[in-house]
């Protein structure tokens, strides 16, 4: 599998705190995205479930842990991935967030069995000109999906009472800026980083 990062504690994909996994692939290359620099399936993301499994554990075993939220890149360009992860994930909690820029009928039609573990998908592909910077979407035309009754309560109030922000972690080679971005956020980054004598990382 191709994961690019995991960060805890993710607080603005979700409800609580989770911990975030982006996975490294994407074939939409939707205008506008906010991690173009996970596109491409890049081998120095290449690793082993044994690998991911110790990395969560070692946060698990010390944290708090509400939930998880998959994103990237897109998850689904690795179905195979998600069918070794998810399974072994929904032991520590069901409360699962999977972001795809595929339609919801598409994913239900080739992936049911993944489906079954994942609380709240949250589907389609981002439009630029739809975002209206709002909770847990990047565009209006995506949809968040409730597919575990246990959790529609919980999703509805935090989907009504909590406010869509930006989280910022910091790593060895920079920033990463988790969350609902405004439109045009990455172009704001590259003019703000050029006026200090910077360059976006590639």
């Amino acid at each position: 599998m191709y994961i690019a990062r995991i960060l805890y504690p993710v607080k603005v994909l979700g409800p609580g705190k989770r911990i975030g996994i982006w996975f490294d692939g994407c074939n939409h290359h939707c205008v506008g995205c906010s991690n173009p620099e996970l596109w491409e399936s890049q081998e120095k993301y290449h690793t082993k479930l044994e690998t991911v499994m110790d990395m969560l554990a070692g946060v698990i075993r010390n944290n708090d842990v509400d939930g998880f939220t998959l994103t990237g890149g897109d998850p689904l360009e690795q179905p195979e991935a998600l069918r070794e992860l998810l399974p072994e994930i929904s032991m520590y909690t069901d409360d699962i967030i999977l972001y795809t820029g595929y339609k919801y009928e598409e994913v239900q039609e080739k992936y049911d069995d993944i489906l079954k573990f994942v609380a709240v998908l949250v589907d389609g592909p981002y439009i630029e000109s739809r975002n209206k910077e709002e909770l847990l979407r990047g565009s209006t035309n995506q949809r968040i999906l409730i597919l575990n009754d246990k959790y529609k309560a919980v999703y509805e109030k935090y989907l009504k009472e909590s406010p869509s922000e930006v989280q910022n972690f910091t790593s060895p080679t920079g920033v990463i800026s988790v969350g609902i971005h405004r439109p045009g956020y990455i172009e704001e980054l590259d003019s703000f980083l050029i006026t200090k004598g910077l360059k976006k990382d590639e």
